[in-house]
């Protein structure tokens, strides 16, 4: 799974795997495995992670959402330290220090939570799609090697 094939809608908790594209929309199933399957219409706003970036000073450039799991993976693995409940001074204070470049006038702290949340549910879920990018390659090519040797 990659971060292409994870949605949020808004109004609806949680996360979702984009399951099939139909012509009208989206069939979308909770990732949390309870099969909850919802179709999304017109009237839904369905936003595709790797479509989402974090707004830096610089108005021409963004970070996509990509690069901010995959920093805060490197940085502290399993527990960033924060959650969607902390405290808005510590939840700036984690962007700040994993974007130092972040635009703190066009980033909210309910953004901020919502990235936090995301982070913890792909760890408990989906770890593969937040693996550094590196170490995932390296993973898969391990087991490829390891099935060949089988």
């Amino acid at each position: 799974m990659e971060l292409k094939d994870i949605a949020a809608v808004s109004g609806k908790p949680g996360l979702y795997k984009v399951v099939n594209q139909t012509r009208t929309g989206l069939v979308l199933e909770s990732l949390e495995g309870k099969g909850n399957k919802i179709i999304t219409g017109p009237n839904h706003r369905v936003s595709l992670l790797h479509e989402i970036s974090i707004y830096t000073t610089d108005y021409d450039k963004t970070i996509p959402l990509q690069e901010i799991f995959t920093k805060i993976y490197s940085e502290f693995g399993d527990d960033p330290g924060v959650d969607g409940k902390s405290d808005p001074d510590e939840l700036k204070a984690f962007l700040g220090h994993i974007a130092p470049d972040y635009d703190t006038e066009r980033v909210y702290v309910s953004d901020m939570k919502k990235l936090v949340n995301w982070y913890n549910i792909l760890q408990k879920l989906a770890p593969e799609v937040i693996e550094a990018p590196e170490e995932a390659k390296e993973t898969k090519k391990s087991s490829e090697e390891d099935t060949k040797e089988k």
